[in-house]
């Protein structure tokens, strides 16, 4: 079984993401993470109720809660805030630039937490938050393959070693296509979608049987390679096996799961004289068709039994 993994965002990241302001730096700041994508606005918090409480999120104070803080006296704001910052929360942010009150500053230095500000409208900086936390703590796994994007379509190459999965990604290459990652490919599951990219060490290299290594930036220029994309399609190459069955007409439709999610699945034959390239081209384009409604299998059956209908029709008349 795959080994799936999930790697904890790290505080430190994800303040130089959002050009945060750190205001008090906890002990452990360096090595904080974050485990949760969920983000809290510790509302009911502030009037003392904790009994359904994550302290694992990360916590903001937007305009209503500062408001409210400020309506309070300064005996009554120190013990809400004590309470707050006793739980061992990763940071604590403030959004919309706002002035921070002198005993919040005071209590983060007492309690050891960081405390963060932030530019951007509470709402905001929420939904971007959340959204990069979603990314950074997605489960993801390595599969070998190639990743190409083809016409805006992500398609997955898989296949025995040997099978010319590299081979098929440089001609694609020559047909204008972008290459995401070859051989080894980093898939995260993103809510319903799957996203591909490539390893670090490896990015934008293709390795070429008999060639060698290949950075196809340098050679075939910046508009040959992608970060990551999403996923569409999975093409599975294999070795070409006289007398096993292969769908002629493309009736089936089979899927391939990836960490729960099912893509569509073709299977492609190989052999010598065969256009790899081409028929991976085909698939995208036929899988577009299909993902907007229109199925050309569907479509060539319904005719040739329109057609044997009218045929039939035609027989049974004369007969009379």
């Amino acid at each position: 079984m795959e080994k799936v993994k999930r790697t904890p965002a790290k505080l430190p990241e994800l303040v130089a993401e959002f050009n945060m302001e750190v205001l008090n730096k906890a002990p452990n700041f360096n090595i904080q993470t974050v485990t949760i994508s969920d983000v809290n606005r510790p509302a009911l918090q502030l009037v003392g109720f904790y009994e359904y409480f994550e302290p694992i999120r990360l916590q903001i104070l937007g305009k209503a809660e500062m408001v409210f803080l400020q309506g309070m006296t300064t005996e009554r704001r120190r013990k809400v805030l004590e309470d707050l910052l006793r739980c061992e929360i990763p940071a604590l942010i403030i959004a919309r630039n706002m002035e921070v009150p002198p005993e919040l500053l005071e209590l983060a230095e007492k309690h050891g937490r960081t405390l963060l500000r932030i530019d951007r409208k509470t709402v905001d900086a929420t939904s971007e938050i959340i959204d990069y936390l979603n990314k950074k703590l997605a489960p993801q796994i390595t599969r070998h393959g190639v990743l190409m994007n083809i016409n805006g379509q992500g398609v997955l190459l898989l296949g025995d070693s040997g099978i010319g999965k590299s081979e098929t990604a440089i001609e694609l290459l020559k047909r204008g296509h972008r290459l995401v990652a070859d051989d080894a490919v980093d898939i995260r599951r993103i809510s319903t979608s799957l996203y591909g990219t490539a390893p670090e060490l490896i990015r934008h290299y293709i390795e070429i049987r008999g060639v060698g290594v290949i950075d196809v930036q340098q050679l075939f220029g910046m508009g040959a390679v992608q970060f990551d994309t999403e996923i569409d399609l999975v093409v599975q190459l294999e070795q070409w096996q006289d007398g096993k069955f292969y769908d002629r007409l493309g009736l089936g439709e089979e899927t391939y799961e990836i960490l729960g999610v099912k893509l569509p699945y073709m299977t492609v034959p190989v052999r010598p004289g065969r256009n790899l390239a081409g028929i991976v081209e085909i698939a995208t384009m036929k899988n577009r068709q299909m993902k907007y409604g229109y199925n050309p299998a569907r479509d060539f059956v319904t005719r040739l039994d329109q057609h044997y209908d009218a045929l039939n029709e035609a027989n049974r008349r004369k007969s009379k």
